[in-house]
C-alpha cells in the first residue's frame, strides 16, 4: 500500500498543469456548446414545422436524459479505467466528438434524407413523415454522443486539479467561461439568416432557405468541434491508468466482471450524506432550468410575438418566426453574461461562500420566471397579430441576459463541489461526473414528458411550465442556503459536515 500511496503522490504531481494548459483543455465546451445552442434556439421551432404538434415537441427531447441516465455512468466508470497509452479520459472524448459530427450531419440533412426516402416536399403538415424519423434519429445520437463526450472533459478537469479546490474552480470557471463563447458563437450563427448564400450547395429541392440556413449552421459547428477538440487533447499529457492506483482507490471494489449499474448503485448506496444534499439542489435547479432551455424561443414566437409555426396565415406565421429570431437573441446576450459571470464566480465563492452563491442565483432565477407571466398578459393586451409592444420585447430581453448569471452557477459549483468531494473520499471522478448527472437527467425526463400536458391542462402556451420551473428554482435556492454542507477533511482524510454558516465552501 506504500507503493501504491507513493504512486499515487508521483501522479497528482504529473497531472498538475498550468493554467493556460487548463484553458486549452476545457475550450472544447465551446465546440460542443455550440452545436448545444443551435439545438435550444433551432430545433424545437424546425421540429414543429416539420410537423411535430407543439404539446408533443417536448416527447423529442426525452432521448436527453435517457442517453444520459444509461451512457454517462457507462462512460464514467470506463474511463476511470481505460488503460489505453493515450490516456484515460481522451479516446473516450475523441469517440464522442466524432459521434457528434456524424448526429449533426444527419441533422442537418434530414429534410434531404427523408425526400429522398420518399417524403414530399410540401410545406403541408404532415408530409414529410420520413424527415421527422430520420431527424428524431440525429436527434437521439446527438444526445448519446454529447453524453459520451462531456462526463470525460469535467472528469479531465478534475484530475488536472486534484485536490487544490481553487484550481478546481478556476477550471470549471474556465469550462463555464468556454460554454458562454460557444452559445455566443452558436445563438449568433441562429439568428443571421443570410447563411445559405454562403454555402449555396445546402439549398436544395427538399430543403428551404430556413432549412438551408439550419444545415449551413451546423456545418459550421462540425468545424468549431473539430478545432477544440484538437487543442483540447493536444493540452497536456494523461498519465495512464494503473492497477496500484486501482489498488488505492478501490480497496473495496468487487469483482472485475462486475456490471456497471452495480457500481452506481453501490455508489449510490454508499454516497457520502454532502453529496446527496449536492444532488438535491442540483436537480431542483435543473427541474427550473428546462422548462425554459426548451422552449425560450418558442416563448418568444408563441406567447410574447403571439404567432403560430403552422398557421395558415402567413403572417401569423412570420410573426413567430420574428419572435424565434429575437428569442435568438436573448439567448446570445444571456451568454454574454454567463461568460461575464464565470469570470467572478471564484472570488465570489471564496468572498460569500458557495451555498449563498448558489442560493441567490436560484432566486434571480424565480423571479425572471415569475416575471415571464406579466410579460405574456402585457403581450396579450395589444390586438392579435401586431406583434408586442416595444417594452414587453425589451423586458424579454432583459430576462434573458440576466438568467446568464444564474446559468453560469448551475454550470459550474456543482461540478467543482462534486470534484471537492470526489476527490477527498478517494473515488474516481468519472463515476462522480456520472452520478451528478442523474440528477440532471431525471429533471429532465420529468419535464420532457409532463411539460407539454402540464401545459395543456392549463389552456396551452409555454408559461405554466415556467412558473413551476420558478417555483422549484426557489425551492432549491432555499435548499442550496440551508442544507448544503460546508466539507471539511478529518484527521483520517474523510469528510465530516461543518454546519456553521460563518465559512465558505471549497
Amino acid at each position: 500500500m506504500e507503493r501504491g500511496e507513493s504512486f499515487k503522490r508521483v501522479n497528482r504531481g504529473k497531472n498538475r498543469i498550468p493554467l493556460q494548459s487548463l484553458a486549452r483543455v476545457a475550450c472544447i465546451a465551446a465546440g460542443v456548446q455550440f452545436g448545444w445552442a443551435l439545438q435550444l434556439s433551432l430545433l424545437t421551432p424546425y421540429v414543429q414545422e416539420l410537423g411535430i404538434p407543439h404539446a408533443w415537441a417536448s416527447f423529442v427531447w426525452l432521448c436527453g436524459p435517457i442517453s444520459g441516465m444509461l451512457v454517462q455512468p457507462i462512460v464514467g466508470h470506463y474511463s476511470d479505467r481505460f488503460p489505453g497509452k493515450w490516456g484515460r479520459r481522451r479516446p473516450f472524448i475523441l469517440i464522442g466528438a466524432t459521434l457528434v459530427v456524424v448526429a449533426v450531419l444527419i441533422i442537418g440533412f434530414s429534410a434531404d434524407l427523408g425526400f429522398l426516402l420518399g417524403d414530399s416536399n410540401s410545406s403541408i403538415v404532415g408530409s414529410r413523415p420520413r424527415a421527422i424519423v430520420v431527424f428524431v434519429i440525429g436527434f437521439w445520437v446527438l444526445d448519446l454522443a454529447n453524453n459520451t463526450l462531456q462526463g470525460p472533459c469535467r472528469a479531465l478537469l478534475a484530475d488536472f486539479t486534484g485536490k487544490d479546490q481553487r484550481r478546481t474552480r478556476r477550471a470549471n470557471a474556465f469550462f463555464s467561461l468556454f460554454m458562454a463563447i460557444g452559445n455566443v458563437l452558436g445563438f449568433a450563427t441562429g439568428a443571421y439568416d443570410g447563411w445559405y448564400k454562403i454555402f449555396s450547395f445546402t439549398r436544395t429541392e427538399a430543403c428551404d432557405i430556413a432549412c438551408a440556413n439550419l444545415k449551413s449552421a451546423f456545418l459550421l459547428g462540425v468545424l468549431l468541434l473539430v478545432l477544440t477538440t484538437i487543442l483540447s487533447v493536444t493540452a497536456a499529457s494523461e498519465v495512464p491508468w494503473d492497477p496500484i492506483t486501482k489498488i488505492v482507490n478501490d480497496d473495496d471494489e468487487e469483482e472485475e466482471g462486475e456490471a456497471v449499474f452495480w457500481e452506481l448503485f453501490g455508489a449510490l448506496r454508499d454516497l457520502p450524506r454532502p453529496m446527496w444534499y449536492i444532488l438535491a439542489v442540483t436537480a431542483l435547479t435543473w427541474m427550473a432550468w428546462f422548462p425554459f432551455l426548451l422552449f425560450d424561443t418558442d416563448w418568444m414566437g408563441r406567447d410574447v410575438y403571439r404567432g403560430e409555426p403552422s398557421s395558415p396565415d402567413p403572417k401569423i406565421t412570420a410573426l413567430y418566426f420574428e419572435g424565434v429570431h429575437m428569442g435568438s437573441l436573448g439567448l446570445m446576450l444571456n451568454s454574454v453574461v454567463l461568460g461575464l459571470s464565470s469570470l467572478v464566480i471564484e472570488p465570489l465563492c471564496h468572498k460569500l461562500g458557495s451555498s449563498y452563491v448558489w442560493g441567490l442565483a436560484n432566486t434571480i432565477m424565480a423571479a425572471c420566471f415569475a416575471a415571464t407571466a406579466l410579460l405574456t398578459h402585457a403581450a396579450k393586451q395589444d390586438p392579435w397579430g401586431m406583434g408586442p409592444p416595444l417594452y414587453v420585447t425589451i423586458s424579454s430581453l432583459v430576462i434573458f441576459a440576466v438568467l446568464g448569471a444564474p446559468l453560469a452557477v448551475t454550470y459550474s459549483i456543482p461540478y467543482a463541489l462534486t470534484a471537492t468531494f470526489t476527490e477527498r473520499v478517494g473515488g474516481g471522478q468519472g463515476l462522480s461526473m456520472g452520478v451528478l448527472n442523474l440528477a440532471v437527467v431525471i429533471p429532465q425526463m420529468i419535464v420532457s414528458v409532463g411539460s407539454g400536458p402540464w401545459d395543456e391542462l392549463f389552456g396551452g402556451g409555454n408559461l405554466p411550465a415556467f412558473l413551476l420551473g420558478g417555483a422549484a428554482a426557489l425551492a432549491g435556492g432555499i435548499a442550496a442556503v440551508l442544507i448544503l454542507p460546508r466539507p471539511t477533511p478529518d484527521f483520517k482524510g474523510g469528510i465530516r459536515l461543518r454546519r456553521s454558516r460563518s465559512s465558505p465552501i471549497p
